[in-house]
């Protein structure tokens, strides 16, 4: 029987607010759609993308991965959010017998470049083939449909997905995954976490994962990209104070601009 999980609303989203080890034990043993959203996402796609919202909103299971999403909360509320982050989730389930079982996963990559890379990595700890991995095409603005991995889920039935794509655009096609194969299949969407261990992006340090420095690490290793997206992740500072005012997210507006599958 599914346990009822311990959860806090904020932006609309009911953050897991349990423990460490009761979050891994609930990745193994409940499926459906996990997401992991963060902070420069929740800043600019929570208000303007309507798909992106339903998403986090219907997630099975939210954890809170924004470090300052759960600092801010804190100096504004008061109250504490624990922070789990892709990255820490992704290594802990990797060590999972689970985990380890024969088809056990199926890993969607956003390039060829990137799943050789990743499966290079992933197979020194797992037994993973090409074909439990699919590249997704480029992914438009609004709800996602994939018919063609929906058809390869459906045949080898894997206990857990995970979307390796960039934030944004996971989240949607996890909705859309979750919606037609019920919740008998783990769909995590941990985005560049598998990047951070492969070495496909910069290596980031457990100490500073855990001190809420991967973003200072990921600017150090290509400024001109992440700088701008952390620059624009400021918002979410108005974000939360608006919540914290009104207590609810502000009227959205669908995003137009195209959005891609690199992990950013």
């Amino acid at each position: 029987m599914k346990s009822k999980l311990e959860t806090i609303s904020l932006l609309g989203i009911p953050f897991f607010s349990a423990d460490f080890e009761q979050g891994i034990r609930t990745l193994t043993q409940q499926a459906g759609l996990v997401v992991f959203p963060s902070g420069p996402n929740l800043a600019r796609n929570l208000w303007e993308d309507v798909d992106y919202c339903l998403a986090l909103q219907n997630a099975d299971i939210a954890f809170a991965d924004s470090g300052a999403m759960v600092l801010l909360w804190r100096i504004f509320s008061g109250q504490k959010i624990p922070r789990y982050s892709g990255f820490k989730m992704l290594t802990e389930m990797l060590i999972q017998p689970d985990f380890h079982k024969q088809g056990a996963t199926f890993w969607v990559m956003p390039s060829l470049a990137q799943r050789d890379a990743n499966l290079r990595w992933l197979n020194q700890k797992l037994s993973i083939l090409e074909e439990d991995c699919y590249c997704a095409p480029g992914y438009g603005p609004g709800s996602i449909e994939d018919p063609i991995l929906l058809e390869i889920l459906k045949k080898k039935r894997p206990q857990f997905v995970i979307l390796c794509l960039g934030g944004g655009v996971q989240e949607r096609l996890g909705y859309f995954l979750r919606n037609h194969l019920g919740k008998t299949t783990s769909i995590l969407c941990t985005g560049a976490a598998i990047g951070f261990l492969s070495g496909v992006q910069v290596r980031i340090p457990r100490w500073a994962d855990a001190i809420f420095l991967g973003w200072f690490f990921r600017c150090l290793s290509s400024p001109n990209t992440f700088l701008p997206r952390y620059f624009k992740a400021l918002n979410l500072i108005k974000v939360i104070f608006l919540y914290w005012l009104y207590g609810r997210v502000p009227n959205l507006v669908k995003k137009e601009a195209n959005q891609d599958n690199e992990v950013y």
